[in-house]
């Protein structure tokens, strides 16, 4: 599920995208916008799939083992741990991913399965893999944590796997992090004999609103509010600012303006933090400094009006 920071940073990128290629279709540049967020649920399913993918390639291995013809007692007998993973199997008997799979033909591992086999011999590899066959508990808790570190340790730090991605899709370079920590939180929340199910992209429908309003708000009025950045940055000219410093403020004023109902300290936070990862080193102490004398000036002159207590 897409968290309202990450809604953010989509709507930055786009920004900054549309305002550097000086492109005015704004309803073509928003389609995009909603359309790279909604491929973000493809990474995230394609992250779950290939863990399901290299358990197939692994009973794929047993089953061609037993049929040689000098096979050892090890062929004949193997250790089947890793094919009955109960976590790795609910999420292969999920009819929810199976249907997602079908209506957006997600096919990927089919199609490059050279990248199940390299993700296999990294886990073949592994001590986590030797560990979790010589385990011998067998239980629900033993197989959760071992898919989960299955996915943090091999997964995705692949770099590979990485490149992959992003020679599939640009806007994956940026979603790779906060997918893979949606991953673990999912992973983390499976319980015994329950199937998995593919959730919503978003909480709810007003964060998906958020997306349209945020990026219209700040993009057709954005020329209107580098007067009032221009007021509370006199020793600053424009072109001194750096274009993403620019673009966060310029959101976060369509925020203080225009969203009643979020509170005018979370925004201000929230594009601090931004900042400190896609910006100046400096950049999120000129924000901070920038946004706190605008929305002072605003509530002074009751510009901001904002809904239930404590949202100023």
């Amino acid at each position: 599920m897409i968290n309202r920071r990450h809604i953010r940073v989509k709507v930055m990128q786009s920004l900054y995208a549309t305002l550097q290629s000086h492109n005015d279709d704004i309803v073509k540049e928003e389609k995009f916008l909603k359309h790279s967020i909604l491929k973000m649920l493809d990474l995230y399913v394609l992250n779950l799939l290939l863990m399901v993918e290299v358990q197939k390639l692994a009973a794929k291995k047993i089953a061609l083992s037993k049929k040689k013809i000098l096979a050892t007692q090890e062929d004949l007998k193997p250790n089947t741990k890793f094919i009955e993973n109960k976590v790795i199997n609910s999420i292969a008997e999920s009819i929810s991913i199976e249907g997602y799979i079908e209506i957006n033909n997600l096919r990927n591992w089919e199609l490059d399965d050279e990248y199940v086999k390299i993700i296999f011999d990294e886990l073949q590899k592994s001590d986590l893999y030797k560990k979790y066959l010589n385990t011998i508990e067998d239980s629900y808790k033993i197989d959760k944590a071992f898919a989960i570190d299955f996915f943090k340790e091999i997964i995705a730090p692949n770099e590979k796997l990485a490149e992959y991605y992003e020679d599939k899709m640009i806007s994956w370079v940026d979603d790779i992090p906060f997918v893979n920590t949606w991953v673990v939180k999912s992973l983390s929340k499976c319980k015994p004999n329950n199937i998995f199910v593919l959730g919503n992209l978003y909480k709810d429908s007003d964060d998906e609103e958020f997306v349209s309003k945020l990026y219209k708000k700040t993009i057709l009025k954005h020329t209107g509010y580098e007067k009032d950045i221009e007021e509370k940055t006199p020793n600053w000219e424009k072109e001194r600012i750096a274009d993403i410093d620019l673009i966060l403020i310029k959101m976060a004023i369509s925020e203080f303006l225009h969203f009643p109902s979020i509170p005018t300290k979370v925004t201000i936070n929230e594009y601090i933090e931004i900042s400190k990862d896609y910006s100046t080193e400096k950049s999120s102490y000129f924000i901070n400094g920038v946004l706190d004398r605008i929305s002072k000036e605003f509530i002074k002159n009751k510009r901001i009006v904002k809904i239930g207590r404590g949202l100023l």
